[in-house]
């Protein structure tokens, strides 16, 4: 297979606003999660699958298989689908409040 040019696990993304290691970033339609911090404008390799502990909307109970969509305005998970971009489901339930969540990425656009 030569047409073959990489996984896509990890993916070489122009941060669209300065993000730290770990943390969620949106470009167009891909959502990643930063393995090294970056400044607005700069390359960063960003995982596209994967099982992440995310900062979420704290006031949101989670549970198991919930879809979780990026909202880009607030930098945080959500389980609200309006004007919001689907990145994957729930693995883990999250109490309300609670700052974090467990999210599979579902790695499609």
């Amino acid at each position: 297979m030569k047409n073959f040019v990489q996984r896509g696990e990890i993916l070489p993304l122009t941060a669209p606003y300065d993000v730290a290691a770990g943390a969620g970033l949106l470009v167009g339609a891909i959502f990643g999660v930063a393995t090294s911090p970056a400044l607005s404008g700069a390359t960063v390799e960003a995982a596209a699958c994967g099982v992440f502990e995310l900062a979420k909307t704290s006031a949101q109970a989670w549970t198991v298989g919930a879809k979780v969509y990026w909202d880009d305005a607030a930098k945080l998970c959500t389980t609200v689908n309006t004007s919001n971009t689907l990145i994957g489901v729930a693995v883990a339930a999250a109490a309300n409040p609670s700052a974090t969540g467990l999210v599979r990425l579902n790695g499609a656009f």
